[in-house]
């Protein structure tokens, strides 16, 4: 199972790319006024944004590289990995989006890196 951790890291790391398109997407586009839009214009302003078109692509590529992994690997093995990409989206929320990142959510981050450390090993 260890041979497949590095496509097992890829759906990780495309996870958590697509969620920090999306966010960057739709801070870009603003609050959300289905009521006054419209669904179909606004619908349309969210998935024409380039970064979320480009996350929701992202989010393909990492649903598909999520089942090669899944054809090849104990689900029990595999799944746990991706709780990786919120401690990649969170580090990059922090230093990027200059979000708070609390003495809980790192502990938390700590039992989720240390979980997956367990995991990798059995």
């Amino acid at each position: 199972m260890n041979a497949y951790i590095p496509l097992i890291l890829f759906t990780v790391l495309t996870n958590a790319a697509a969620q920090l398109m999306l966010k960057r997407g739709m801070t870009g586009v603003g609050t959300l006024d289905v009521a006054g839009d419209g669904l179909i214009w606004t619908a349309i302003r969210v998935v024409f944004n380039p970064f979320v078109f480009a996350g929701l692509c992202t989010f393909v590529i990492s649903m598909a590289s999520h089942l090669i992994v899944l054809s090849k690997v104990q689900i029990s093995y595999a799944y746990p990995f991706l709780s990786l990409a919120y401690v990649v989206v969170a580090a990059y929320a922090y230093f990027v989006f200059h979000e708070d990142l609390s003495a809980a959510r790192i502990g938390g981050i700590a039992l989720i890196v240390v979980g997956t450390i367990f995991i990798a090993q059995s």
